[in-house]
């Protein structure tokens, strides 16, 4: 029988996500891939994956899976959220931290109450079909990830291990900045001319809000409206994740993920890439500032982030 995990109840919004499908844009095709990035690698590290590798991302609540397989070894990062095991001797796994459970068992991602978004990895990976390259789901275009859709209850997640070996369980050394103060870096344009002097000031100068009606394509921003100099069309153009458009109301929209390949409205800025991660967490209700930099200055933050993500893994020790 082949290993599988058992959707007991698949959460909010549960997908399987690897690194993403880039290189497609020119067909209409985004490149999907995890919202938070870091979260994702860090949590196929622990598990001893390379850093790609298939894995769940859930928003806002997680799912609660059974164990249809010899063994397996999980870990979860992006939360403070943790998971839980057993039923009258419940057990509390943290997050940042691997962890061997077996056959039968039944465990569950206990609510995000801080991030909107954590990453549930499975030793050895899930084992999925992919399409043009990739696993991810985009669940628009109905491609990728298991039948191209959020998990539902019933789903028989199909599993590349029937069992993992007993070793030390690893954790991470300390718990992952999540970020939720920091004020977000973006580069201003490529329209940031289509907008007033005083939107520009606005825009860097106020607190927005996550909408409610935010998703993997883009977060819906609240706060003060920013004011169009030459009108809110242009002829539509590439769009990349972080890109801010701002439409006839005023409200900017965070292109995430699963954005759209082109779009028709000016874009006052571009969120840096080390920062999309931190953007992704907030959730609906969570403060956002906007700050300012140049390329120089958005090319060394990834620098550092990236050595700072390298930095986590080395330090993973083993439970004690």
């Amino acid at each position: 029988m082949m290993p599988v995990l058992e959707v007991i109840d698949p959460g909010l919004s549960t997908t399987i996500q690897d690194s993403g499908r880039p290189g497609f844009r020119d067909i209409g095709v985004p490149a999907s891939g995890p919202l938070d990035r870091i979260s994702f690698r860090l949590a196929n590290a622990i598990v001893g994956n390379h850093s790609g590798a298939p894995a769940l991302e859930m928003l806002m609540l997680g799912p609660t899976l059974k164990i249809l397989a010899e063994s397996v070894r999980v870990a979860l990062v992006g939360s403070d959220a943790g998971m839980e095991t057993g039923r009258d001797n419940v057990r509390r796994i943290s997050s940042g931290r691997s962890i061997r459970l077996s056959r039968g068992e039944v465990f569950r991602v206990t609510p995000l109450d801080d991030s909107a978004c954590a990453y549930l990895a499975i030793e050895g990976g899930i084992r999925v079909v992919p399409v043009l390259g990739s696993a991810s789901t985009n669940v628009r275009g109905r491609i990728g990830g298991f039948h191209g859709r959020r998990l539902e209850q019933g789903d028989q997640l199909p599993l590349e291990l029937n069992s993992v070996h007993l070793r030390a369980e690893y954790a991470m050394a300390r718990s992952l900045d999540l970020g939720f103060d920091d004020p977000i870096r973006v580069i201003l344009g490529p329209q940031a001319d289509y907008f007033t002097d005083e939107a520009i000031k606005t825009f860097l100068s106020s607190d927005y809000t996550v909408s409610s009606q935010s998703d993997r394509m883009g977060y819906r921003l609240e706060g003060p409206a920013l004011t169009h100099l030459k009108g809110y069309n242009i002829v539509s153009d590439g769009i990349v994740t972080g890109a801010i458009q701002v439409p006839g109301s005023g409200h900017p929209i965070v292109l995430m993920a699963d954005n759209p390949t082109t779009g028709g409205y000016p874009k006052i800025a571009t969120v840096i890439s080390a920062d999309v991660p931190l953007i992704a967490r907030r959730r609906p209700g969570r403060r956002i500032r906007f700050a300012a930099v140049d390329l120089r200055e958005a090319r060394l933050a990834y620098t550092h982030q990236e050595a700072a993500v390298q930095r986590l893994v080395q330090s993973m020790a083993v439970q004690s």
